[in-house]
């Protein structure tokens, strides 16, 4: 009771935000719909999916370290943290993410975990998630490239004109990394947006060196979830050629990225849905196809949600 105003509100909030990640969790897990004996037929004639499900779960530390050791990486220019800093830091974005639309809340759970600096981590996080963004772009691009081929049917005007604009991001993103720094001091000098310059001056502090090693970091995380895609493919004996299994976790990772999150639903029914469509042509059956997205988001999204609340429940709102 003698907490301050302001104080009061903060703990009142995390309370707040504590009951509904937990009761939105259980809601997730009620009304996901499962065809038990599909599924059990499915893993019944699987070999070792406790395997391939111990493979998707030590992978899953590692995924979220690589983004931890990106996110230390671009906070150097900031504010000077341990790597294990980092991770806390990354969680606790993880779970206000889950709560937050778009990448309020991941932006918020990093600022917040830090003392000093918060202005401009701000940029050093957007910095962060453009650089991820641009990674599933790139490899978005190649899939749907690859896709075109494979599935002839989607290889028309909308299909070649959605591959000209992923072909032209790609390669925007090139030109803008070289000119990032005339960029940022071009927008600082302009009056109206000069009292918001801290929130974006340290895009252009960072060397070559920086951007190359961050975005080699996002490029291997990539990879690994990438990765445990595959693995929770595998856990429920769906086995593709790995050209047609790389291209369409490509595509859906690209939908999942380009699609906002508006709501608590996060990424979960944009993964189902991109997963559904995309692997639709190869006649994969529903059932199957949805408990395998729906482990990857047990292992990747809410097994990591589950700790970060720790490190939520820690924050604190005001800076040192």
């Amino acid at each position: 009771m003698s907490l301050k105003p302001t104080k009061k509100i903060f703990f009142w909030a995390k309370i707040a935000i504590f009951a509904i990640l937990l009761g939105y969790i259980a809601h997730v897990l009620r009304q996901q719909p499962f065809d038990w004996v599909t599924l059990q037929t499915q893993l019944r004639a699987t070999k070792y999916p406790e395997r391939w499900a111990t493979a998707l779960l030590v992978l899953t530390p590692i995924n979220w370290g690589f983004e931890a050791l990106k996110w230390q990486i671009l906070l150097r220019r900031v504010e000077a943290t341990s790597f294990w800093g980092a991770y806390r830091g990354v969680l606790a974005g993880v779970t206000l993410g889950f709560a937050l639309p778009a990448q309020l809340g991941d932006t918020a759970g990093r600022i917040l975990s830090l003392r000093t600096n918060r202005a401009e981590a701000v940029g050093a996080s957007l910095v962060s998630g453009g650089m991820q963004f641009y990674v599933a772009i790139v490899f978005g691009t190649v899939a749907w490239a690859y896709h075109l081929i494979i599935v002839p049917e989607r290889n028309n005007l909308t299909g070649n004109w959605l591959l000209g604009l992923l072909v032209s991001l790609s390669a925007g993103g090139v030109v803008f990394g070289l000119l990032r720094q005339r960029l940022i001091r071009y927008l600082s000098e302009r009056p109206k947006l000069r009292r918001f310059a801290n929130f974006w001056q340290v895009a252009g502090l960072y060397s070559d060196a920086e951007i190359g090693l961050a975005l080699s970091t996002a490029t291997l995380r990539y990879l690994i979830f990438s990765g445990q895609f595959y693995l929770a493919m595998r856990v429920v004996g769906l086995i593709l050629p790995p050209d047609v299994a790389a291209s369409g976790i490509g595509l859906v990772f690209l939908a999942k990225t380009i699609t906002p999150a508006f709501n608590l639903l996060s990424d979960l029914g944009v993964r189902e849905a991109a997963s559904l469509w995309v692997f639709s042509p190869f006649g994969i059956p529903v059932p199957i196809l949805l408990t395998a997205t729906l482990t990857l988001w047990v292992a990747n999204v809410l097994m990591p949600v589950l700790v970060g609340l720790i490190w939520v429940w820690k924050l604190k709102l005001t800076a040192s």
